[in-house]
């Protein structure tokens, strides 16, 4: 027995293929894959209009009162519903009517205005009113009193303190 490996092919070629891949197999391969491809193409193309037909049998008829329909419900130009459609209307744009609200609720928070002329009340930006109340102060109520109904249980607390003293024995505590 012997420990030396054996390289040897028993074709007696060397350790490589010999034949060179055909081209006109890579070609015959190639022109397969865009027929292929052209023919998924054309299925597709016929399923996305048999779709199509489909999806526009199935829409809805549109309110008699709108006038001015687009073919095509499902492209509307941009400001269609504000010029056709009766009121009362839905939320056309949410977001922006949203960000209206929020600048709108931003510009009465940041200006001077009335709110109740007759009265004389009137609001002032934000950070003014925080300046002034760091400078002022918050108002402080008495030490004893919490507001008018602690004023009115303190008064009669008091009451029936004095009350409760002279019943007994005439001493009041």
């Amino acid at each position: 027995m012997s420990n030396e490996t054996q390289h040897e092919n028993a074709t007696g070629h060397g350790s490589f293929e010999r034949q060179d891949l055909q081209a006109r197999g890579i070609l015959y391969f190639l022109l397969a894959l865009v027929v292929g491809t052209v023919l998924c193409l054309f299925v597709l193309r016929g399923l996305f209009v048999f779709l199509d037909h489909r999806e526009k049998a199935l829409q809805p008829p549109v309110n008699p009162l709108v006038t001015n329909v687009p073919q095509d419900t499902r492209h509307i130009a941009p400001g269609y519903p504000q010029r056709a459609f009766p009121n009362p209307k839905l939320e056309e744009d949410e977001r922006g009517q949203l960000n209206g609200i929020r600048l709108e609720e931003e510009q009465t928070l940041n200006s001077y205005g009335w709110i109740d002329e007759k009265a004389g009340t009137v609001r002032i930006p934000i950070e003014h009113a925080m300046d002034l109340l760091v400078q002022r102060g918050l108002p402080v109520r008495p030490q004893g009193a919490t507001g008018d109904v602690a004023v009115a249980t303190a008064e009669t607390a008091k009451k029936e303190m004095g009350k409760a003293g002279t019943s007994k024995k005439g001493v009041k505590k």
